[in-house]
């Protein structure tokens, strides 16, 4: 979209328009100016009423999910048994979408974790090439007016002695002087180029930057952890069936809707600011300038243009001609100093003022080379810092905001239907009542008598050890023997003989104490050619049909 005066250089991107064209509103409702003002209160104000909307749906959210869940709680009716399959399926297939929108939010998350890393190490290389312009500039300072300076300031007090050969010293004197001048110009050219510079100190920024975002990014990370480990937990719950899981998701998705929604309000915020810096970055560095000097300054490093004149040039040609000056002057004074002062260490001198010109006439090189704006790497390292944070930065907080409102939206509509769907889920299976008038099953009172009676003959009855158990008939015959004289008081008593104290009885217990010893089954081979009524062709013995149940105990 937008063009920077460099081929090179800086380009805002789509997104970056798109979002710096959002409303920017005040409390009154009035468009307020969209450029990235972070000290502008009116500026952070309507930042604020984009963050609430996402915290106004939230609001709305949960008042309607509050009313549906009274309904839901106040409704005692009983449920029908019915097919839940198609709740449990639109659970799985909207839990399955949340997974891949939180997904979403973490790789929008690494995209902005690795442009603002970018950022800052390109604004760490631009504070250290700015510090080596300002450590240049000191030395070359120093050089001149400490170790230049001395040796100027010794061979001044030697100039003070007497000399014989007035002519030769007013000549000597004049290139001393213009040597002392030229070194101070340049000394003084070397500072003005420090000078700007000296608020220009990157590292604090820096510093709290890589605080902030090492805080951010894993407690992001965390959160949409969270949320997708309630998504895979939600979908365990419904291939298992479990209604505790279920009824823990209704509980844990209400926060993390509200996390969603919290999180979409400070995404939406952020996004929009980060938009308006994107659109002209350049000229919010600019408006961070003290003075017209430093602002002209950074203007020339973000645009880097051709036409425009480096603001350190003219500083930098007024050192490099005075250093040459100083050079022109030191070899035209040495000879006649050390003719009028023989034997005052003045070659030793000289040398080490040569020496320290030459140091100066270096540093002006490098000074050179590090100020300009294509050569030095100041533009350059703007450039990577501005396209790392507005073209990857912006696209992952963007994806961040994505994600978070579209699993707010679809972590509402897991609440509400898993709300709808825990309620169909029973704790434990229902099992089939059984009639108690079941024509197959004694009643209550014949069910306790035997048991009773059971009882009476593993009190009553004994055996001898290595004994076989008796069978059904054997027993039966032992109890009606032992009971004979006894009066039927028990109503099992009664039941039990009631099978075998019929009238047809008397013909049948000849036949049944003939099977005494014989066990419950098939019957003895001798016995084949006797037939026996009964379902089984006389194959099994049968017991007559109102005795209709026995216990497992009647057999041992």
């Amino acid at each position: 979209m937008g063009v920077s005066p460099s081929e090179d250089g800086y380009h805002y991107q789509l997104l970056a328009w798109v979002l710096h064209q959002l409303p920017h509103v005040n409390v009154t409702f009035h468009r307020v100016n969209s450029s990235f003002e972070p000290h502008n209160p009116v500026y952070l104000e309507s930042l604020g009423i984009l963050g609430s909307i996402p915290a106004a749906w939230l609001i709305l959210t949960l008042l309607v999910l509050l009313i549906y869940l009274l309904t839901r709680c106040c409704d005692r009716k009983p449920r029908p048994s019915r097919s839940i399959a198609a709740l449990k399926i639109t659970l799985a297939i909207v839990s399955v979408l949340c997974c891949a929108a939180i997904g979403v939010g973490l790789y929008g998350n690494d995209d902005l974790h690795n442009g603002l890393v970018q950022t800052l190490n390109e604004a760490r290389q631009v504070d250290k090439i700015v510090s080596k312009i300002r450590n240049q500039t000191e030395a070359m300072e120093r050089q001149l007016r400490v170790q230049a300076g001395g040796q100027l300031t010794n061979i001044q007090n030697i100039f003070e002695a007497p000399t014989a050969n007035v002519t030769l010293f007013k000549v000597a004197d004049g290139y001393l002087k213009r040597l002392i001048g030229n070194n101070t110009m340049a000394a003084n050219a070397a500072a003005d180029i420090r000078q700007p510079l000296i608020g220009l100190n990157l590292a604090p920024r820096i510093a709290l930057g890589e605080k902030i975002e090492a805080i951010r990014w894993p407690c992001t990370m965390a959160v949409l952890s969270v949320l997708l480990i309630l998504c895979v937990v939600l979908l365990v719950g419904v291939a298992r069936h479990s209604r505790c899981a279920l009824i823990a998701f209704s509980v844990c998705g209400l926060l993390a809707v509200i996390a969603s929604y919290l999180m979409a309000s400070v995404y939406l915020a952020t996004s929009v600011a980060l938009g308006d810096l994107c659109i002209a970055p350049d000229k919010f560095i600019e408006d961070q300038a003290s003075t017209d000097m430093s602002k002209e300054i950074l203007k020339y490093y973000t645009n880097c243009e051709r036409a425009r004149a480096n603001p350190f040039t003219q500083r930098l040609r007024e050192a490099k001609t005075t250093v040459e000056h100083m050079r022109n002057n030191l070899n035209p004074l040495s000879k006649p100093a050390q003719y009028l002062f023989p034997k005052k260490g003045l070659d030793t001198k000289f040398s080490s003022l040569k020496n320290d010109i030459n140091a100066a006439d270096n540093f002006i090189h490098a000074l050179t080379a590090l100020v300009d704006c294509r050569t030095g790497g100041l533009h350059m390292h703007y450039s990577r810092g501005a396209k790392a944070l507005c073209n990857v930065g912006l696209l992952g907080l963007t994806l961040m905001l994505a994600s978070a409102v579209l699993a707010g939206l679809l972590l509402t509509a897991l609440v509400w239907v898993d709300s709808h769907t825990w309620i169909y889920i029973r704790k434990k299976k229902d099992y089939h009542q059984v009639n108690e008038n079941d024509p197959y099953l004694p009643p209550p009172q014949a069910s306790q008598a035997i048991a009773a009676r059971t009882l009476q003959r593993s009190q009553g009855l004994s055996y001898p050890p290595d004994t076989p158990p008796p069978s059904y008939t054997s027993a039966l015959m032992h109890n009606r023997s032992t009971h004979a004289t006894a009066p039927l008081t028990h109503e099992a008593d009664l039941l039990l003989d009631g099978c075998d104290m019929r009238p047809s009885e008397h013909h049948r217990g000849a036949h049944v104490s003939h099977l005494r010893g014989h066990t419950l089954g098939r019957l003895p081979s001798h016995h084949h050619d006797q037939s026996f009524a009964g379902p089984n062709n006389g194959k099994y013995a049968t017991l007559s049909k109102q005795c209709k149940t026995l216990e497992s105990s009647d057999f041992y």
